[in-house]
């Protein structure tokens, strides 16, 4: 039996928490409230009462820009650069490679070496087993993962990207990490564009793109759209 006098306040309880109390003359007093009796025992449980999570407004367009950015494919894309990066695009993977031609192969290795969360390393080395780029020894005393002729293409995107962060600074160091030299004659490798006929070196300025066989619709307006006027 719970008898409460009139203008009882019972205030905040914390989540969770029953209160018991057994006194007859007992008193719970709120703001500007006359004290109340209690007789017998008075038990009080307070069920889940928490806030209402916040949440982050979004419109239609942000709401769909979001959805875009998580599934959107360069599958369909008739563009070579698009279609490696559907396979190598993510900046995991192409750490995960420059290790790999650094000659690691051990999953702990690489894992160490990048920093990358171990489910993470295990999804990427997943992906590009069944993309072909690299594969994987399955004997016990095998050595782990190694890059496939197609994973070893990759050494001269690698090398684009390391020349390009040395020239711009990007190693975030007072020098570059890493210099890479001829084995025979010890001088240091650069790379650079050749003419596939004479061997020649070509500057950027020098080059011209031409629609190719498998230039779709878009190819052929980047084609021309690049074009100086």
């Amino acid at each position: 039996m719970l008898t409460m006098g009139r203008g009882a306040y019972l205030g905040n309880v914390p989540e969770g928490e029953p209160t018991t109390t057994s006194s007859s003359t007992a008193c719970l007093q709120g703001p500007l409230l006359s004290p109340c009796t209690v007789e017998g025992t008075m038990i009080i449980i307070v069920t889940d009462c928490r806030p209402a999570a916040r949440f982050r407004q979004t419109t239609p367009d942000t709401e769909k820009t979001q959805v875009t950015m998580r599934t959107r494919s360069f599958a369909d894309m008739s563009c070579s650069i698009a279609g490696a990066l559907e396979l190598v695009g993510d900046r995991w993977t192409l750490l995960i490679v420059r290790d790999l031609l650094f000659g690691l192969s051990r999953f702990d290795d690489l894992q160490k070496s990048t920093g990358i969360p171990p489910q993470t390393l295990a999804d990427r080395l997943r992906r590009l087993e069944a993309s072909k780029v690299i594969t994987k020894h399955r004997a016990p005393a095998a050595k782990g993962y190694v890059l496939t002729e197609m994973g070893r293409d990759l050494l001269t995107v690698i090398t684009a990207l390391r020349e390009w962060g040395d020239r711009w600074q990007l190693h975030g160091t007072v020098g570059p990490p890493v210099e890479v030299f001829d084995a025979h004659s010890g001088s240091p490798v650069q790379l650079a564009m050749v003419a596939s006929e004479t061997g020649q070196r070509v500057h950027r300025n020098q080059l011209v793109r031409k629609p190719g066989p498998g230039a779709d619709e878009l190819m052929q307006f980047r084609l021309r759209a690049g074009r100086p006027e």
